[in-house]
């Protein structure tokens, strides 16, 4: 029998708890798909999951298995599943964990089919924080006579929220690290960079328009009262709690919870037809699981961080990966230019 690896904790705690441990391919009970997972994406709830910040939020049985969002192949299906079969390339969640594996059980609706050109890359990063951005921005209802300020634009759920009120004809006007302007100017966001000042910056960039809406990725605090200052209603404002609260109902959703396929499906239509452009901003082999969240916990990723489970490289070229990570050349942290942090 084929062995594997899995991520796994007996407690909470940093990344002192995470252990790889051996896996055997598993057996699909009766409505259940093994799916061998091909790349899996991080996320910021996980980790605070891991060191026991949700302990009030979210029942964790241990031993923990982490990781939500996956892509990969069908490899074993159960006796009640008729329309997936062995070799398709399906995307999803695992609704109580385990995604960081080389196999992940979970029920047939907990995936849908992987669109044919969609990367594995994007698809197994895409069901947390695309569906907590799209419920995030359905809520607001944003048309063209909307102006919305996001923080943390640049984020792993700031950047498709912001692609998504654009999609909705808004103006979108976005906070973010000066490092991030460009990006965030590729996918139809104004730019402007936190600090003092950053409120008449947006009246600036607003041009005469009225704000509002705003959401807000980042918690600490000061935001409630910048959108109140800009004008933003207080009922179209969107709390970085509110925006927790969502990610903790994705995290746990079941396998037959119909929005959240109907969000995966809508959102992978969206990245195929080009309105939506996932960005991928470090890419891992699983063996470097840690270093991976310890990339994602200096709050600087643009877009999402992933671990991908059959690298191409191997052997001594591993650490291909992490020294030829693209914004690693850019990032004005490692030469002494501060920026401020990008929520995932």
């Amino acid at each position: 029998m084929r062995t594997g690896s899995a991520v796994q904790y007996d407690r909470y705690g940093g990344f002192d708890v995470v252990e790889l441990v051996t896996q055997e391919q598993p057996k699909p009970g009766p409505g259940e798909v093994v799916v061998e997972v091909s790349v899996a994406g991080l996320n910021h709830i996980e980790r605070f999951l891991r060191e026991g910040r949700l302990q009030d939020h979210v029942d964790l049985e241990f031993p923990a298995h982490q990781g939500v969002d996956f892509a990969g192949v069908v490899r074993a299906r159960g006796t009640e599943v008729r329309d997936l079969h062995v070799g398709d390339e399906v995307m999803g969640h695992a609704p109580h964990g385990g995604a960081h594996a080389t196999w992940v059980t979970v029920p047939r609706g907990a995936v849908v089919k992987k669109p044919s050109t969609m990367t594995f890359e994007v698809a197994g990063s895409l069901y947390l924080a695309g569906c907590t951005a799209l419920s995030v921005v359905r809520s607001l209802k944003l048309g063209p006579q909307d102006t919305v300020v996001i923080s943390a634009a640049a984020g792993g759920v700031g950047h498709i929220e912001c692609q998504l009120a654009h999609e909705a004809g808004a103006t979108v006007i976005g906070l973010g690290s000066p490092r991030n302007h460009d990006a965030l100017r590729q996918i139809g966001t104004l730019p402007v960079a936190y600090g003092d000042g950053e409120a008449d910056r947006i009246r600036e960039i607003a041009d005469g328009r009225p704000i509002t809406a705003f959401i807000d990725n980042r918690d600490e605090g000061e935001n409630a009262a910048l959108a109140e200052s800009l004008g933003a209603p207080e009922k179209r404002f969107v709390s970085s709690e509110d925006r927790r609260d969502l990610e903790i109902r994705f995290l746990r959703a079941p396998g037959d919870d119909q929005e959240a396929i109907e969000m995966l499906t809508t959102l992978g239509d969206l990245v195929q037809r080009h309105k939506v452009q996932f960005i991928i901003s470090g890419y891992y082999p699983f063996e470097y699981i840690v270093d991976a969240y310890e990339d994602l916990a200096e709050m600087h990723s643009r877009g999402k961080v992933v671990v991908g489970m059959q690298p191409v490289e191997t052997g001594a070229r591993l650490h291909w990966y992490k020294s030829e990570k693209s914004r690693d050349l850019r990032d004005p942290v490692s030469s002494g230019t501060p920026a401020r942090p990008e929520a995932q």
